[in-house]
């Protein structure tokens, strides 16, 4: 799995504010919110949006990903 490239920390806010606003459902308004931008013509907040969906797809899974050290 690659993982997500996170470059700002308004990104991982955007994720956590998803996961405690709709749960399970938080990658689903994730993706919604992602289609909306893609159909307005911006790419910016649709790249934004996609990467937060795969960002918490990671966040909730229950196993380390990854090299632990």
């Amino acid at each position: 799995m690659n993982l997500p490239y996170i470059g700002t920390r308004e990104a991982y806010d955007d994720a956590c504010m998803l996961l405690s606003r709709f749960g399970e459902t938080a990658g689903i308004e994730a993706s919604d919110r992602a289609e909306a931008a893609r159909a307005r013509g911006n790419h910016i907040h649709f790249c934004h949006w996609r990467q937060i969906e795969r960002l918490l797809v990671i966040m909730t899974i229950d196993q380390s990903i990854g090299t632990i050290h």
